[in-house]
């Protein structure tokens, strides 16, 4: 009996454990080292680079318009938007989430040009989704290309770091090349611009995002748990904002095939990934993937074309 007693109890220690936010169960992975790609750009202030976008009365910019928090009530989300739009470029942002109980909340940092092609729309996509108490914000990737909606490229993770306590840098390289993902500057996922994806693969202007809303109905394990509004204002907050690349109004100047000034990331350095990058990138979908719509044969009887071709 006493072996039975020491079993239910390891059971009921690792269960406790599972539902411990991140930052109280202690280190558990250390990312590789990488190259610093946010390094290579220079940073501007909140103010510079974005307008607000809708909710203006939940844009609260800060230190003198070098950050901003964006907060989620009972009345408004918000968000931000760029003031330019771009062709190809490498875009971040350093972000802190919304801390306690966040079901149904989403904080998106994201590249979209669905006000121009509302039918026919590019879109690269970060989502942060919250959670129910004592578990972990999930960030979610996706990316859509001419209106390809109707199938879902979406890929998800658990972090390694609890993103409530600290600032940290969600970036996306995006180029005639690949699209790269990045969490401080590790690259978590790489979308290779080959033919088995060129139809979907994002290819208009876009500009960049950032916003905080009501995902409800699906956000959290797929709408269970609805945004809680007595623990309202949910707030999230900015700095750290690097958008470098070809601005769409001298697009004649900027050429998707070859080297330009104007496009800072079409260089060789930014057209395939590092052998350190590849270090960190199977070591994030390794440890800490845990869905891709490339494995999930129950939703698709057929796998997206880019699934079932080496690279």
């Amino acid at each position: 009996m006493a072996g039975l007693h020491k079993k239910f109890a390891f059971f009921g220690l690792l269960k406790l454990w599972m539902l411990m936010p991140v930052s109280s169960r202690g280190p558990v992975y250390t990312p590789p080292n990488v190259e610093r790609v946010t390094d290579q750009f220079r940073r501007i202030s909140v103010s510079q680079g974005y307008n607000v976008f809708y909710g203006g009365s939940n844009v609260h910019l800060t230190n003198n318009g070098t950050s901003a928090d964006l907060i989620l009530d009972k009345s408004s989300g918000s968000g931000l938007v760029s003031k330019n739009r771009y062709y190809y470029g490498f875009f971040s942002a350093a972000m802190k989430l919304p801390a306690g109980f966040t079901s149904g909340i989403v904080t998106a940092f994201y590249l979209s040009n669905q006000d121009l092609f509302p039918h026919n729309h590019d879109e690269i996509d970060f989502e942060l989704l919250g959670h129910e108490k004592r578990r972990q914000w999930v960030l979610q990737t996706n990316l859509y290309g001419n209106g390809s909606v109707g199938t879902g490229r979406e890929e998800k993770f658990y972090l390694w770091f609890d993103p409530t306590q600290a600032f940290h840098e969600y970036s996306i390289l995006w180029n005639n090349h690949h699209i790269v993902f990045l969490v401080d500057n590790v690259p978590v996922r790489e979308v290779i611009h080959n033919g088995a994806i060129s139809s979907a693969y994002p290819s208009k202007p876009m500009s960049a995002y950032v916003t905080i809303w009501d995902g409800s109905k699906w956000a959290t394990h797929g709408g269970k748990y609805p945004v809680n509004y007595s623990y309202a204002p949910f707030a999230t907050s900015l700095r750290g904002i690097e958008m470098e690349g070809c601005i769409r109004e001298n697009s004649a100047a900027c050429s998707k095939r070859s080297v330009s000034s104007l496009d800072p990331v079409d260089g060789q350095e930014f057209a395939k990934l590092s052998q350190l990058q590849t270090t960190g990138l199977e070591w994030a979908r390794g440890k800490h993937m845990f869905y891709s719509y490339c494995q999930d044969k129950s939703r698709y009887k057929v796998l997206p074309p880019e699934c079932t071709t080496a690279k």
